[in-house]
């Protein structure tokens, strides 16, 4: 297995009977071992981070809600939400400040990751993967914004299907459940294109095979987005495909012009070799 290879360069100075240089079953485990508790951690301490600033966390989160109509509020004026459980305060409080913890510690626990799996890698492997992750990252911030930034407007448009005399009273937990699932699909969401890009360069999707199935890939974007979407109403619902489909057709136009790159030097390299073999075989003739 590749993934045994030895991780560290400090090991390489140790007594090793691998000629390869691979690491024990054991060894690995205990490196994997290393890693989560780096990782874990990492992120304990970004949630401590987000229990101290709850406060200044937990009004940013809000901004979606608050910036409804007073009609839908609980108190006109006010941004308002109500707790239904003595509990919920608590979990609310350790909700937000893991989902703090886990962007805030991302660096390390994505380099703990990345340090575990690299040795098992290539070298082309190991840059695509590189860049990969360094694409990802900013990608799923900007799901996660535009999910923030249209949240409000989604709100808006359930909430005024309830009657003029039906009072809203969303919950800390509703709340904070609805947030994160959006920040979550839509970051997610972003991710897709760049992936399809990773695959393309690893020679596993041809830009062909997607070339055929366009439209039908499109047409699935945007059923994906109206199911996956918490509100599943049809602003958030284009919000969420309109972008999708945008990065899907640039990174088409990137898979066309890579296999292109490709398929030129795989006909240079068979015209030298055919070049080759034609030269010997004359050679021989004589």
């Amino acid at each position: 297995m590749a993934l045994l290879k030895r991780s560290s360069p400090a090991d390489k100075g140790q007594d090793n009977s691998d000629p390869d240089g691979r690491m024990s079953l054991m060894d690995h485990l205990r490196e994997l071992r290393n890693r989560l508790v780096k990782a874990i951690l990492g992120l304990t301490l970004g949630t401590v981070v987000g229990f101290v600033f709850f406060d200044r966390i937990w009004d940013f989160l809000v901004g979606p809600y608050c910036r409804l109509p007073a009609a839908y509020k609980l108190k006109a004026g006010e941004c308002t939400l109500v707790q239904q459980s003595v509990f919920e305060g608590f979990m609310v409080n350790l909700q937000v400040a893991l989902m703090f913890g886990a962007v805030v510690a991302a660096p390390i626990w994505l380099y703990q990751v990345w340090a575990f799996v690299t040795p098992g890698l290539y070298r082309n492997e190991r840059r695509y993967s590189l860049s990969f992750i360094a694409l990802a990252a900013p990608l799923f911030a900007a799901g996660a914004a535009l999910a923030y930034v249209t949240m409000d407007k989604g709100l808006s448009l359930l909430f005024g299907f309830a009657p003029d005399n039906v009072i809203q009273l969303i919950s800390m937990d509703q709340y904070v459940g609805f947030m994160m699932a959006m920040l979550v699909i839509f970051g997610l969401s972003f991710e897709i294109p760049l992936l399809m890009v990773f695959l393309n360069m690893i020679g596993v999707l041809p830009f062909r095979l997607v070339s055929k199935h366009q439209r039908m890939v499109i047409f699935l974007m945007f059923v994906f987005a109206a199911v996956a979407t918490p509100s599943q109403d049809p602003i958030t619902m284009l919000a969420l495909a309109l972008p999708m489909v945008g990065m899907f057709l640039l990174a088409e136009v990137f898979m066309y012009f890579h296999d292109r790159k490709k398929d030129a030097i795989e006909a240079e390299r068979q015209r030298e070799l055919d070049e080759e073999l034609d030269g010997s075989g004359a050679n021989t003739a004589e």
